[in-house]
């Protein structure tokens, strides 16, 4: 569904800009749809900028890459573009780099982390958006009832609890969503917990590492191959173990802070604590970005800078992320979520953000892994599965997918 939140002329006459911004929607009804942040942030945007007009279309996360693709093809790209990948844009030189777009003190604001992953060749292309970073959710009550007095801190605990769980009648002691929906984020919530990851400190493709092969042997013997996920991980997408973790009917699972409203609205007594590791908590948690991005063909960099300076703005990244449960992406929004204690559900992901992991997004050939992810690692835990096997296969499809980059 689109959603024209400003209508707006051609831009034509006394020197007057539209700007179009294609937008994801971060809500999930048409009562928190993101259009009602940009109608908003717009329209006082406007009133301070008379001759820029912003022309904002929302669409779902399942069609907004792919709109974004198609126009681009056709040569009409938009000036803004808010999307889940920026690499292959920034590949083919359609995008301006951050220095051309904003002010330093704008700049200077994004939180390192997220800005050291908006990176491609060293120059920053991608301003993160929304960002959130993942912790272990359980239900207190579930817990209590089988005698769990502490949250898990390594996996020999996961697999004691959710066996604990599992003899009081819990459906689903540990959900996990290895659907197709998100497969690649529990796959690297798991390669983290094992010491692993995607890739290693130069950028190269890990994927059969010996760490990752170890973590996901572990999974299929000791937590899917003991009864112990509710089922076959291949037929849970996250949104579903979400749903079942808020009715109650699930003990323990990785997940970000949306969770934690869409589970309090249901009345769910729930704590939150870090991924557990092999031998003590993960060596890291895995950070998600969004990306704002801003196309080249244009030509309105200006107008676009100034406009992205307002988005950024203290005040509405931290109106945004409150809204949709998120974690801001500047430290001026950070430093005043941390100091406020209306957030304080939040901080614990907060705290993580800084040394969180991310997808390799600088990457073009990302889509296509993070594709064959989705496709093979839910079947890899399977009864039938081969973990050593599938993750080889994928890596030989990272590395074709890397090599096929180098020479485009």
């Amino acid at each position: 569904m689109t959603l024209t939140l400003t209508g707006c002329g051609s831009g034509s006459g006394d020197g007057e800009v539209t700007l179009k911004l294609i937008a994801a929607d971060y809500g999930d009804s048409e009562s928190n749809s993101s259009q009602h942040y940009w109608d908003d942030l717009t329209r006082e945007f406007e009133k301070k900028n008379p001759d820029i007009k912003v022309d904002v279309e929302v669409y779902s996360w399942t069609d907004v890459d792919k709109k974004v693709e198609d126009l681009v093809k056709a040569g009409k790209a938009p000036d803004l573009a808010q999307i889940g990948a920026y690499a292959d844009y920034a590949a083919h030189d359609q995008l301006y780099s951050v220095d051309d777009l904003l002010s330093v003190p704008t700049e200077a604001d994004f939180t390192p982390a997220l800005a050291d992953a908006g990176e491609y060749h060293r120059v920053q292309y991608g301003m993160p958006f929304g960002a959130s970073t993942r912790r272990l959710f359980y239900n207190k009550k579930l817990f209590a009832e089988a005698g769990i007095t502490d949250p898990p801190k390594t996996w020999d605990d996961i697999a004691r609890d959710a066996r604990l769980l599992k003899n009081h009648g819990v459906r689903t002691p540990f959900a996990l969503p290895l659907g197709p929906e998100e497969t690649q984020a529990e796959t690297l919530m798991w390669m983290l917990s094992g010491g692993g990851g995607y890739t290693d400190s130069i950028g190269k493709y890990t994927i059969d590492s010996p760490e990752n092969v170890k973590t996901f042997e572990w999974v299929q013997k000791d937590l899917v191959g003991k009864g112990l996920t509710g089922g076959d991980p291949a037929d849970l997408n996250r949104a579903d173990a979400f749903q079942g973790f808020a009715d109650g009917s699930v003990g323990m699972l990785n997940g970000h802070p949306t969770l934690m409203k869409q589970a309090a609205a249901k009345g769910i007594d729930y704590g939150t604590t870090e991924l557990p590791g092999i031998h003590g908590k993960a060596k890291a948690t895995m950070g998600v970005a969004d990306w704002m991005t801003a196309f080249k063909q244009n030509g309105h960099h200006t107008q676009a800078g100034k406009f992205l300076d307002f988005v950024y703005s203290r005040k509405n990244v931290l109106k945004f992320s409150s809204t949709y449960g998120l974690l801001p992406v500047t430290a001026s929004a950070t430093q005043a979520m941390l100091e406020d204690d209306r957030y304080s559900k939040l901080h614990g992901f907060l705290q993580q953000l800084g040394t969180a992991e991310f997808y390799p997004a600088d990457k073009i050939s990302w889509p296509l892994v993070s594709k064959t992810l989705k496709a093979k690692m839910g079947a890899a835990v399977g009864p039938d599965g081969n973990p050593s096997a599938v993750l080889s296969d994928i890596q030989n499809t990272a590395d074709s997918a890397d090599n096929a980059a180098e020479y485009e």
